[in-house]
C-alpha cells in the first residue's frame, strides 16, 4: 500500500497536525504573546485577552477531540488495542486525557469567570490563571512530545 493510500497515514496527521496547534499555540501564548502584553495598560491587555482566549479556545475546541479521537482510532485500529500499544503510547494517552481535563477546567473556570469580568480588575486576576493553567499544559504537551518521538 502506498504511503497517501494508507488510511493511517492520514489519521496520524490529522493527530499530529492538530497536536501541533494546540502545543505550538500554548507556547506562543505563554513564551511570546504573554510577555509582550506587559507593555499594556490593564483594560488593552484584558481586550487583547479576550480576543486571543475566545479564538485560541474555539481551535482547540476542535483540536483536542480530533486528537484523542484519532489516537484511539489508531490504539484499536493500528495496533490492535490497549494491549498492545508500546509504553510510550500509553503514557501520551494518559497525559493526553489530562491535557484535555486541565482544557476543560480552564475553559469551565478561570476563563468564564474571565469572560464574566471582562471590564473590571478581576478579569486579569482569571487571566494570570488561564495563564498558569495553560504553562501547566504546555509543560505535559512538552512531555508528550518527546514520548512521542521515543
Amino acid at each position: 500500500m502506498s504511503l497517501i493510500a494508507n488510511p493511517w497515514n492520514w489519521v496520524l496527521a490529522v493527530h499530529l497536525l492538530c497536536a501541533v496547534v494546540w502545543v505550538g499555540g500554548m507556547f506562543f501564548a505563554v513564551m511570546i504573546v504573554r510577555p509582550a502584553l506587559a507593555v499594556l495598560e490593564p483594560p488593552q491587555r484584558v481586550a487583547l485577552h479576550h480576543r486571543i482566549f475566545s479564538r485560541f479556545f474555539l481551535v482547540i475546541w476542535g483540536a483536542m477531540p480530533l486528537i484523542l479521537a484519532s489516537g484511539y482510532a489508531m490504539a484499536f485500529g493500528f495496533y490492535g488495542g490497549f494491549a498492545h500499544l508500546p509504553w510510550n503510547v500509553n503514557a501520551m494517552q494518559a497525559l493526553g486525557l489530562v491535557m484535555a481535563a486541565v482544557f476543560l477546567a480552564i475553559v469551565f473556570g478561570p476563563y468564564r469567570r474571565f469572560r464574566a469580568a471582562v471590564g473590571t480588575a478581576r478579569a486579569l486576576e482569571a487571566a494570570n490563571r488561564i495563564r498558569q493553567l495553560i504553562t501547566v499544559n504546555l509543560v505535559l504537551g512538552a512531555i508528550v512530545t518527546v514520548l512521542a518521538a521515543l
